[in-house]
């Protein structure tokens, strides 16, 4: 029943079809950057980076009870609290943002920074999660792993990758061997666009990344005429070529947050780990719908409720093809629709 896979990858398909197929990552432009500097008797500073994000009218709704706003200046925002701010204190941004990057200067000399998402109306920030020590490294961890988590798992083209590769592979140790390979290529490279050392600008490699998906889409067409290349015997080569490139576009969730230096290579590396858990629940859960798919397949059968030649006449060969020309539609879309960008100073 080998065909049961492939009826389970179309399910899969035509839910992502069913998704606007211009949405991608994390949209960093909804991401505001603040610092807050704790200065002399109980009193605090927040600088907003970013110039688009609204002002804050009325700093005293967002701070806690015993704080009292001060003198404003320009863009930032003076307040003292009596006594000072503590681990059971909540600051709450009014902004229907994506998130906020908050960057605590305390007197102490230490930094700390972390990410806190939005729920589209608020953004709440745990003073327990900016002070320093065991506390607020298992919270910037677990807020990362999430990240990576949802950048992966909401960034379509991503996940369409990872299918075409499953439509191209047969066999299990491919498979392994397939996507260990782009799991190394995509940390190498988000590894090197975060720390700096190999930045690209976001355009191309938003351009590249649809290109990929469609070069798989035309090697699973050319694998059913029976025509073989090295892609088809050696699927882990265009798997590690193909993760370079998709792993610049991971960095694209995190490289712009700006994170105090001293946290990023802890946030990098759950925020890496995040992908390759959403990576893993995407194949996982293409694995349990073709289980689903045999076990009742395999009841109706030898209930004698449905005879071996009422099987579907699909051919196993079509409906492939059919996935084919579906992910190359869609990734020729988002490639015309992102070529523009190239040309945007």
């Amino acid at each position: 029943m080998r065909h049961t896979i492939l009826l389970s990858l179309s399910l899969i398909v035509t839910s992502l079809m069913a998704v606007d197929v211009s949405s991608h990552d994390i949209d960093v432009t909804g991401v505001a950057r603040v610092f807050m500097d704790e200065l002399d008797d109980n009193q605090y500073q927040l600088s907003i980076v970013d110039r688009q994000v609204p002002p804050l009218f009325n700093i005293e709704r967002i701070l806690p009870e015993r704080c009292e706003g001060l003198a404003p200046g320009n863009f930032s925002y003076r307040f003292q609290c009596h006594p000072g701010l503590n681990a059971d204190d909540v600051i709450s941004f009014p902004w229907g943002l994506e998130g906020v990057v908050l960057i605590a200067h305390w007197n102490d000399g230490s930094d700390v920074s972390g990410y806190f998402p939005g729920d589209g109306t608020i953004i709440e920030v745990p003073m327990a999660d900016l002070k320093a020590g065991a506390a607020s490294l298992s919270s910037l961890a677990a807020r990362y792993l999430e990240l990576g988590a949802e950048h992966i798992l909401f960034g379509i083209d991503h996940l369409l990758f990872v299918l075409g590769l499953l439509l191209l592979l047969q066999g299990f140790w491919k498979l392994v061997k397939t996507i260990t390979a782009f799991t190394i290529a995509h940390s190498i490279t988000l590894a090197c666009a975060v720390l700096g050392i190999f930045p690209v600008p976001n355009a191309p490699i938003e351009v590249l990344i649809a290109l990929s998906i469609a070069f798989l889409a035309r090697e699973i067409i050319v694998g059913q005429r029976g025509q073989t290349t090295l892609v088809h015997s050696k699927p882990w080569i265009v798997a590690f070529v193909f993760g370079l490139v998709h792993g610049f576009g991971f960095a694209g969730a995190l490289g712009e947050l700006g994170l105090n230096d001293a946290d990023i290579p802890l946030a990098l590396l759950f925020f890496n780990l995040g992908v390759e858990a959403g990576q893993i629940a995407f194949i996982a859960s293409l694995i349990l719908i073709n289980f689903i798919f045999s076990k009742v397949l395999s009841t109706l059968l030898s209930s004698n409720q449905l005879a071996s030649n009422q099987l579907p006449s699909i051919q196993m060969s079509s409906i492939q093809r059919g996935l084919a020309y579906g992910l190359g539609g869609i990734a020729t879309y988002w490639f015309i629709q992102r070529l523009p960008l190239l040309f945007i100073v």
